[in-house]
């Protein structure tokens, strides 16, 4: 019921103060507080299937994935009664849904008055001035011998599309500027239809699909198949995954590539979609709901998360620039 010229007095207004606005249907959560809830609610989940340590996965999203804070740091931040109460609501406001779940874990910490900064202690210990009490300590895996040979074997629809993927390409990319021929070769027997794979030392390595590596080892018949995450262009680290039939020889053969390629490599559990891609596919498809569902436009929707959350890139540009049948895979296998 609000005139029309309120509206417009607003976002004239907010031009004023040098910002972007967008508009968005009355809807619970509005835009940014509905897209961003994947972002504390993957990392959470990840925390729950202990996948890494709050320290780990934060670097991963920082320093891979490209995020300003990582999830953890940036909950302790806003502290864990405002967060576990925005989740809450949105959650109430659509009658359950399970995306809007929240997280027990979080749940526990509002309980036990462990909110973050401002109480000193969350996911982190902090000292009266808001600063971290200790650093926390990062998975890192060991330096090891770099490969000799690298090649890459392109699936039948990628050589007859003439495309390999934008993050393949980013990664071969670093290999060649690390010094490597990389080489073209045919996939895997039983491994068609699959997305381009790096090969080293009897490794194959491919970038998660939303299967776990022990998963997809078994249907490819390949033992030695290690997954790497999401990462982006200026990206300073790399998370890996590895199937449990892997060798060690096969996965550190796959460390000692990356090193070479100048990443730094983490090795998480071997979850399901890992952390990176599973955060951003879930991010592009909360944010395809809020377009299909009338909140917003796309071009709103990324704005928003650009310049209201920071966020490096809008999901659903991200999800082009990743491919969107390749996030709509992951989310389906996660599924």
């Amino acid at each position: 019921a609000t005139d029309p010229a309120v509206l417009e007095a607003v976002a004239a207004t907010a031009q004023a103060w040098g910002k972007q606005p967008v508009h968005a249907r009355s809807t619970p959560g509005f835009i940014v507080n509905r897209v961003a809830r994947p972002y504390y609610a993957e990392a959470l989940r990840l925390l729950g299937e202990q996948a890494a340590s709050a320290a780990t996965l934060d670097a991963i999203m920082v320093d891979a994935g490209g995020f300003r804070m990582g999830p953890f740091a940036l909950m302790d931040l806003i502290g864990h009664d405002v967060n576990f109460a925005v989740t809450r609501s949105v959650f109430e406001a659509y009658y359950g849904d399970p995306r809007f779940t929240p997280s027990v874990i979080q749940q526990e910490l509002v309980d036990a008055g462990y909110l973050g900064r401002k109480s000193g202690r969350g996911f982190y210990d902090y000292d009266d001035d808001g600063t971290a009490a200790v650093k926390p300590e990062v998975a890192l895996e060991g330096a090891q011998k770099r490969p000799e040979t690298v090649n890459i074997s392109i699936s039948i629809e990628s050589e007859s599309d003439g495309v390999h993927g934008a993050v393949t390409d980013a990664l071969e990319k670093r290999l060649r500027a690390a010094g490597y021929e990389v080489g073209h070769r045919h996939p895997l027997p039983g491994a068609a239809h699959e997305a381009p794979a790096f090969h080293c030392a009897g490794a194959a390595i491919f970038l998660t699909d939303g299967r776990s590596a022990t998963e997809r080892a078994a249907a490819n018949r390949h033992p030695n198949t290690v997954l790497y995450d999401l990462f982006g262009e200026n990206a300073t680290r790399i998370a890996l995954a590895r199937a449990d039939q892997c060798s060690n020889a096969a996965y550190h053969a796959t460390v000692g590539l990356l090193q070479a390629a100048g990443l730094n490599v983490t090795r998480i559990d071997d979850v399901p979609g890992m952390a990176v891609m599973r955060t951003v596919a879930m991010l592009a498809n909360e944010a395809a709901d809020a377009v299909n569902q009338g909140v917003c436009s796309a071009a709103a929707v990324d704005l928003a998360m650009r310049r209201g959350v920071n966020y490096p890139h809008g999901p659903l540009a991200w999800a082009n620039a990743i491919g969107v049948a390749h996030v709509a895979t992951v989310l389906a296998n996660l599924a």
